[in-house]
């Protein structure tokens, strides 16, 4: 899984990866005061849990601190950029028409997944397409270094020293080599970017020639992509999403994807697909989630258990509605959306979201921590305050709700 590495991804959006607590021998080593150190230390976490001291020798004596990932993880820039403005360079024109013609070239292995797996070949090329510009755009960073540089030192020590010691035990069990080992900076490799300890759970030798080729083996790209989707709830000939009309008065504190009805029961309420009647779009028994990612103002979409297994791979609002519109596009059934984003709006700034959260706080509301994270604390009580002023309560942190925050 990239989850949240792949290059494309990277320079858009800052999203840290969800993974396994580390094992309490990967804690920070105040005693490391040198590189050196650290990679002297480290060998006994790496030997406990199994790397062979041959390979530990062998493959951490030529590993380098890579001063651009000290800089890239102590100095990560505040994003920005609006929803459609990800989307917009997600499912472009290039990407789409590239897309058609990659997925001819690896039809094959793309069937074959998708008849193995159950995970539709399309989100499998989508993928593809937006972690690495379908093979085009990797990483060339050795893995090893970037993951020991960050492993020795900033504020992601953790995760390194987790995805380091996955990373030699991927050299240490053969699954791959030293020269496949490049990628992104923070340690996600090949054309659909798995972090090492989810190549390790994840990563299929789909052709059965003893390695896991993420780097250029199309079989094994896609069996291991659409494995991981499939063990994380992907189910075979259900839509991720589409986009809803939602009625007058609607309650848009339904609008939550901790909020979980039958399709029946949403069309009780009034929802309507925006291209054609809801009971001819999906079984009325599934269940479904309304999502307003741009607030009242902008489309609305019901996703389903797939729009979730999506967001296992990359917990990205953006990054999983990508997927899927992207996946239709390939597909050749993509729709123009009927409710258009809201364009005029401006996203604000890391500084204006801790003034959102601040304003609500001294109104008596509780955000959480002031960290300019628009988290599920902050929606929550932005959505309390809405409510209160007779606001539609979409807990959309927006500039006009925060002028309104601020001047009330």
């Amino acid at each position: 899984m990239q989850r949240f590495w792949s290059p494309f991804f990277a320079s858009l959006f800052w999203v840290f990866p969800a993974f396994a607590s580390p094992d309490p021998a990967l804690a920070d080593d105040a005693d490391s005061s040198t590189f050196e150190d650290f990679r002297e230390s480290f060998r006994i976490a790496a030997l406990a849990a199994g790397v062979s001291l041959e390979t530990y020798d062998r493959e951490m004596a030529t590993v380098i601190p890579l001063p651009i990932v000290v800089k890239r993880n102590d100095n990560q820039p505040e994003f920005s950029r609006p929803l459609w403005g990800y989307l917009d360079s997600a499912v472009s024109d290039r990407r789409i028409a590239d897309g058609r013609q990659y997925q001819t070239q690896a039809q094959a292995a793309l069937i074959d997944a998708e008849e193995k797996y159950g995970v539709s070949r399309y989100i499998l090329a989508a993928i593809w397409g937006l972690e690495s510009s379908y093979g085009n755009i990797q990483g060339s960073h050795d893995v090893l270094s970037a993951l020991s540089t960050l492993a020795y030192q900033g504020r992601r020590q953790k995760y390194g020293r987790a995805q380091l010691l996955g990373a030699l035990q991927i050299l240490d069990r053969g699954y791959a080599t030293r020269e496949q080992l490049k990628g992104s900076w923070a340690g996600a490799m090949g054309q659909t970017q798995f972090i090492p300890t989810t190549y390790i759970q994840y990563a299929i030798d789909e052709n059965e020639d003893g390695k896991r080729d993420l780097w250029s083996d199309h079989a094994d790209i896609f069996a291991s992509t659409a494995n991981y989707l499939a063990q994380s709830g992907y189910q075979q000939g259900t839509p991720w999403g589409f986009e809803v009309l939602l009625p007058e008065g609607f309650d848009y504190a339904l609008a939550d994807l901790k909020m979980k009805k039958g399709v029946a029961d949403w069309l009780s309420l009034g929802l309507q697909a925006a291209d054609g009647p809801l009971s001819e779009k999906v079984d009325l028994n599934a269940r479904a989630s309304v999502l307003v990612p741009t607030g009242a103002k902008g489309p609305a979409f019901m996703v389903f258990e797939n729009y979730r297994a999506i967001l296992k791979y990359n917990n990205s609002t953006a990054y999983a509605l990508g997927i899927g519109m992207l996946s239709e596009a390939l597909a050749g059934t993509s729709v123009s959306l009927q409710q258009p984003w809201p364009r005029g709006d401006r996203p604000l700034s890391r500084d204006e979201r801790e003034q959102l959260q601040q304003a609500l706080l001294d109104k008596g509301y509780t955000p959480g921590p002031i960290d300019g994270i628009i988290g599920a604390g902050t929606k929550a009580a932005l959505r309390a305050w809405q409510r209160d002023q007779n606001m539609p309560a979409d807990g959309y942190a927006s500039a006009v709700v925060l002028d309104a925050l601020q001047t009330e």
